[in-house]
């Protein structure tokens, strides 16, 4: 009881210190919980109808398909450009899918795995010719070897001790084939709502006649064009006009994602007069190294920053740079040029020529190769096989005893001109190129030997062995720091965009102008590593009107610094947009010189009038229908607005101020008659297939509109 009594009476103070304990345990959950969210948020790397895919779940899509690429086509790295490329592809796959399987879902349309085995038992779908699964005769697609391999997958799987090898190529295979799958059933699953989408486009009897009546009745008329061109008048656009005149056009102007406009400088770095200079002092000492009795290229050439290595092996005129090319052409063998500029690479150059001779640009050989460590014995068995050679037994039966086929094979220039040689392998294309037809001969590679006869060779052609030093005029860490430092100063000194666009030119800059920059460009301004100023560019927190820092980019050999100057919610480009406001400015121009126009026609009463108006051109146009746009041959271009203005206007009829592209028309209506053509069931079906495919056209953009709708969110550039 008085321990009862102690807690009652410090009951006040304990239910503080529990409610001070509960309520720090729910905020360590909430900043947990918050924390999480936020990890999770940063990791987000696009969304679809409010469904997110993580940075993890896409790296894991992208694998899946580099996978794929890889194994068919055999490439094994790739280019950051082409990872790029493959990204694209990926994610743009991604969202397709998730947009139609959002609206497949809601239609209840669905690919069952029934479905699926009766596709792949019938073999019909293009996709599965593209697998391995194929008849030898036909080359048409094998269900029986797809079950096949299937079935060994599964053996060599569950089997421990398998060759890894086996494990590698069986795995690769079958994911491919996993992937083959579930493109297919992505497929269907695509036809079925294009297939569904196609039945709501039905051409009724009312639209098969007027499209009938719309093609078969024909006018004459004469017409008389004022182009826009007549106009002498000074005709501008102010910005009110150009604003009115894009709120009138604006769903023209519909985008599908965020953009940005920005301003920016972009300064690239240039070596210096006296970075020139001192490559200049060190290539000729190169050249004079160069011109050395018994000089070592190949170690001349590698230390002396040269972007291209030295090769002993002659190669054809083609295989030059063709800079160099053409320097060889004027050149005796022995002699030497440089160091010289060359303009188009921005490059200082030597060039030796130091032999030319006449080798084959195609030889057929056959070969047998003998390895091991044991040279002695490697000997012995070339010696062998040389003797049996030459007793006259088949290569080819003596190629199978060393499990080797000794076909006949081509080695071509092209296919090792480019290429960098070892040792070996240049001293066994120079021996194949030297060596006689019909003979046979050892050529030692390593401790291996390898024994090559020559079948044939085609197409003597010229080769030249050259010694060449390609060295970059690159900019030294002083020119570097200087150009940096003093373009620091100038964007430091000049605080606000206004100052900036003041004082570049001044300075030696041009501010440059970008409207409609999307993430999904992976890059600024055409410069190469721009990451960083895409994140800042598009991060939600940068204002417009926000100055950046100063970016080094490119291949560290560009600054770049980028003002902010409008964010686009990705519903619309804006007027910002240089492509924009040039077509509003032009269809603003088009409207005031057309008004100037309608206004000199406006006391015309007849065609005749309008005809001897200055600048007017008169046509007379035969078979005008409603269902085709108007050639007018005096303007050079077809206007839509004259088919529907002349079918409306009866014979002897006169309109004039008709609005049209080019040009202000007026026109009477000489003559009207219908064609013989008559409206039976086969033209009937003809014309009802035809307004269903046009229908069908017309909707085939329902993709732009789901990607609308869902509202898809691309963060990507926050990752690549």
């Amino acid at each position: 009881m008085a321990t009862l009594q102690k807690i009652r009476s410090k009951g006040a103070l304990l239910i503080l210190f529990v409610g001070l304990a509960l309520f720090a345990f729910i905020a360590e959950e909430g900043v947990r919980s918050l924390s999480s969210s936020r990890a999770e948020t940063h990791q987000r790397i696009g969304e679809v109808y409010g469904k997110s895919i993580n940075i993890q779940e896409f790296n894991d899509l992208v694998d899946e398909y580099v996978s794929v690429v890889k194994f068919t086509s055999g490439t094994e790295n790739f280019t950051d450009e082409q990872m790029q490329q493959l990204r694209d592809q990926v994610w743009q796959t991604y969202v397709q899918n998730a947009l139609l399987e959002h609206e497949a879902a809601e239609l209840g349309l669905t690919v069952t795995d029934a479905e699926m085995q009766e596709i792949i038992k019938t073999g019909q779908n293009p996709m599965l010719a593209q697998t391995p699964f194929r008849n030898q005769q036909t080359g048409a697609f094998d269900v029986e070897q797809l079950n096949q391999f299937l079935t060994q997958y599964k053996s060599i799987k569950d089997q421990p001790g398998q060759p890894a090898e086996a494990i590698e190529y069986y795995t690769q295979m079958y994911n491919y084939w996993k992937f083959i799958e579930k493109t297919i059933r992505q497929q269907t699953l695509t036809n079925k709502f294009q297939s569904l989408l196609s039945k709501l486009f039905i051409a009724n009897p009312t639209s098969v006649q007027n499209l009938f009546d719309a093609r078969n009745n024909e006018k004459e008329a004469l017409l008389v064009s004022l182009p826009y061109s007549a106009v002498k008048e000074e005709v501008k656009a102010d910005e009110s006009e150009l604003k009115a005149k894009y709120e009138e056009m604006k769903d023209l102007f519909r985008t599908n994602q965020p953009s940005r406009d920005i301003k920016f400088i972009d300064v690239p770095v240039q070596a210096s007069k006296a970075d020139r200079d001192e490559i200049i002092a060190e290539l000729q000492e190169v050249a004079t190294q160069m011109q050395a009795e018994n000089a070592d290229f190949s170690n001349i050439i590698r230390k002396s920053g040269s972007i291209i290595s030295y090769s002993a092996l002659p190669v054809r005129r083609a295989a030059l740079a063709s800079d160099i090319a053409k320097e060889i052409d004027s050149m005796a063998v022995g002699t030497q040029k440089g160091p010289y500029l060359n303009i188009a690479d921005n490059t200082q150059n030597i060039v030796r020529l130091i032999a030319k001779t006449t080798l084959p640009d195609s030889v057929q050989i056959r070969q047998i190769g003998i390895g091991g460590m044991d040279e002695a014995a490697n000997k012995k068995t070339a010696d062998s096989i040389m003797t049996a050679l030459n007793a006259g037994v088949p290569f080819d039966s003596i190629a199978k005893k060393y499990n080797q086929t000794g076909e006949a094979q081509w080695i071509t220039s092209s296919q090792y001109e480019r290429a960098t040689l070892d040792d070996n392998n240049l001293k066994f294309i120079n021996t194949i190129n030297a060596q006689a037809v019909g003979t046979t001969q050892q050529i030692k590679l390593g401790t291996g030997i390898a024994i090559v006869r020559v079948d044939d060779r085609k197409n003597m052609v010229e080769k030249y062995q050259v010694a060449v030093v390609k060295r970059p005029i690159d900019f030294s860490n002083d020119t570097f720091n200087k150009t940096y430092n003093d373009f620091s100063q100038f964007v430091a000194s000049n605080k606000t965009p206004e100052e900036i666009e003041a004082n570049a030119v001044k300075a030696g800059y041009m501010v440059q102008q970008r409207a409609d920059i999307f993430s999904s460009e992976h890059n600024v301004a055409g410069l190469s590593a721009t990451r960083e100023a895409f994140r800042w560019i598009f991060n939600d927190d940068t204002k417009v009107g926000e100055i950046s820092e100063i970016y080094t980019c490119g291949n560290n050999d560009h600054l770049l610094v980028v003002i902010l100057t409008g964010k686009n919610d990705g519903k619309f480009s804006t007027l910002e947009s240089e492509a924009v406001k040039a077509y509003v400015e032009e269809k603003v121009l088009a409207d005031k010189k057309a008004g100037i126009l309608q206004e000199k026609m406006e006391g015309c009463a007849d065609i005749q009038a309008v005809a001897k108006l200055p600048g007017a051109q008169t046509d007379t146009i035969r078979h005008i229908t409603f269902a085709s746009p108007v050639f007018v041959p005096s303007v050079g271009g077809s206007e839509n607005v004259l088919s529907g203005a002349v079918a409306k206007t009866a014979k002897g009829g006169f309109m004039k101020g008709v609005k049209g592209n080019a040009a202000v028309y007026a026109f009477q209506v000489i003559n009207e008659t219908k064609t013989d053509a008559k409206l039976d069931d086969a033209a009937k079906q003809n014309i009802t297939a035809q307004i269903n495919a046009s229908n069908f056209r017309a909707a085939s953009g329902f993709m732009r509109e789901l990607f609308m709708k869902a509202n898809v969110k691309d963060n990507r550039y926050l990752f690549y």
